[in-house]
């Protein structure tokens, strides 16, 4: 890879990409820290806070991340997790230093996906979007962000490492952890603060938004595939919010050491079971619940193509919308059944 054709990227996409900053009033802070510091009694709470880090609004920075433009009237791609702050701001600063109000326009319920509106004074640059099903292992990328919320316009370098990968991730230690499934593996480095920004092929294309690290690993990043957001984009634009398909199930995807450990007939399949105690296993209402799907169900097929570690229920609901029929072939005990439901709207 020429290191021209590097830059050349870097120049195509730097002024599309953001830095978000989380803003939240000093008088919201003062009223949360009782449910942070339960131990302490008023008078005592660790308040200490530089006052050159409050405006003149009271409103003090809390954190911090990076978005790109995919708009020039002014619309931004970025994590959920980066604009998940409860009462907070959110202040987004272009690439010639340009400060914006952002007003959030919706949040993925399923994918750790946002998008945000500002209302800038000319025409932005955009990032364009490529095709995240064509990346192939091995391909050279390029992640561009706002490092650890300190070093704006940071870039690294480095290839596909993998792909449809899942994990559980926590976007601070007291967040319960999400399961993030589909993702993409890379070597460039993403660092906190990273996250929401663009990770692009050396066309200059969004393949990805740089999501999550592995921390303890050396070079393990990953991020959410742009089709994730295409899907997104598309409802916003046709029903004014984000519209994601419920089927109302808790499961396990079996592989051969579970069908051993539970003791089961086949080694493939979501096998229906609560997670929690106090948990469902079938969602009471959802649709799987109408069709008399059952704790301990094996569900084998979706739509006739087999259920496996390598594709999921997960991965098959990113590609159904709301409304869609689905035929499904379960197990139950010795018994094959053929199940038909519709999918609803994930609320």
């Amino acid at each position: 890879m020429e290191e021209s054709q590097i830059i050349k990227t870097v120049k195509k996409v730097m002024p599309a990409v953001v830095s978000i900053i989380i803003s939240k009033s000093l008088k919201e802070i003062e009223k949360e820290l009782p449910e942070l510091y339960p131990q302490l009694t008023p008078g005592q709470f660790p308040l200490n806070i530089p006052p050159d880090k409050i405006d003149a609004h009271g409103m003090v920075q809390i954190g911090g991340g990076s978005g790109f433009v995919i708009d020039s009237s002014g619309i931004i791609l970025t994590n959920k997790h980066v604009i998940a702050e409860p009462h907070s701001s959110y202040t987004v600063i272009t690439n010639d230093n340009e400060r914006y109000v952002a007003e959030v326009l919706a949040r993925d319920p399923v994918n750790d996906v946002a998008i945000l509106k500002i209302k800038p004074k000319n025409k932005l640059s955009v990032v364009e979007l490529g095709d995240s099903d064509k990346v192939e292992l091995g391909e050279t990328v390029l992640a561009i962000g706002n490092a650890l919320g300190i070093f704006k316009n940071t870039v690294s370098f480095g290839i596909i490492s993998g792909l449809s990968r899942s994990i559980s991730a926590q976007a601070d230690p007291s967040a319960p952890p999400q399961e993030m499934r589909g993702l993409i593996q890379t070597d460039a480095a993403i660092n906190p603060g990273n996250s929401g920004g663009p990770l692009v092929d050396m066309n200059g294309r969004a393949v990805g938004i740089n999501a999550a690290v592995v921390f303890g690993a050396q070079n393990i990043s990953f991020a959410i595939p742009i089709k994730a957001a295409e899907h997104d984009i598309r409802d916003l634009k046709k029903f004014g919010r984000i519209r994601r398909p419920l089927l109302g199930l808790r499961y396990l995807i079996l592989n051969n050491d579970l069908k051993e450990k539970l003791k089961l007939s086949v080694d493939y399949g979501a096998f229906i079971v609560k997670e929690h105690p106090l948990d469902n296993a079938v969602v009471p209402g959802s649709p799987a619940h109408k069709a008399g799907i059952k704790e301990k169900d094996i569900i084998l097929e979706w739509n006739n193509e087999k259920i496996t570690p390598d594709k999921s229920i997960q991965e098959y609901l990113e590609n159904c919308e709301v409304g869609d029929k689905v035929k499904m072939k379960v197990l139950r005990g010795k018994k094959e059944l053929k199940i038909e439901l519709t999918l609803a709207e994930r609320k």
